[in-house]
């Protein structure tokens, strides 16, 4: 049986493993590789447990697919390279079998991706993209509580988090009434 998370579709339905059912789960662990993220998480939020599902609409679009990267990166990689990475687990991530590449394409294509230099960290688009992920982001929710977007780690994984901006107070729950100032002394 195969493992949860890496286990071809087709593998799922009929039991029966390919070489295609292979691609599909290198293709998983490419994923894994580019964003950082287990294959299954339960600890992310609903919509996030599954990375294919998560990542899959992100895969093909240039600016969404840098967002999902593992931020741990830190540029630290070749723009080309992760595209044709990104492109490249797509097509192993591809739900009909035979629309996925052979191991053998799979390995060739792999090949260059080491020896390109075109460096994140000294792109313009990276570095614009980098200040919009750490600038975060003030966020005021329809209750009028402001909030705000950042990451935070959770066992070495880096996760989106939202934190209030006026504290305690920005609950209903936790509202205090002021306390009575001090009077003071008459001299």
């Amino acid at each position: 049986m195969g493992t949860y998370g890496y286990a071809a579709p087709e593998y799922v339905m009929t039991g029966h493993l390919t070489s295609k059912s292979d691609v599909y789960s290198f293709g998983v662990v490419l994923l894994e590789m580019l964003t950082g993220r287990r294959s299954m998480d339960k600890n992310r939020p609903n919509g996030e447990h599954n990375l294919v599902e998560w990542a899959r609409p992100h895969l093909g679009d240039k600016r969404r697919f840098f967002r999902i990267l593992d931020p741990r990166l830190e540029g630290h990689f070749s723009i080309k390279g992760a595209l044709k990475a990104a492109q490249l687990a797509a097509q192993c991530l591809c739900r009909d079998p035979k629309a996925r590449p052979r191991m053998s394409e799979v390995v060739e294509t792999l090949k260059p991706l080491p020896n390109l230099n075109d460096m994140a960290r000294s792109s313009y688009y990276f570095q614009t993209m980098q200040s919009d992920r750490s600038r975060s982001s003030n966020i005021t929710a329809k209750n009028g509580i402001r909030v705000q977007a950042g990451y935070v780690t959770r066992n070495g994984q880096p996760m989106r988090s939202l934190s209030s901006l006026n504290g305690p107070q920005a609950s209903p729950f936790h509202q205090h009434p002021p306390s009575p100032k001090p009077k003071a002394k008459e001299p």
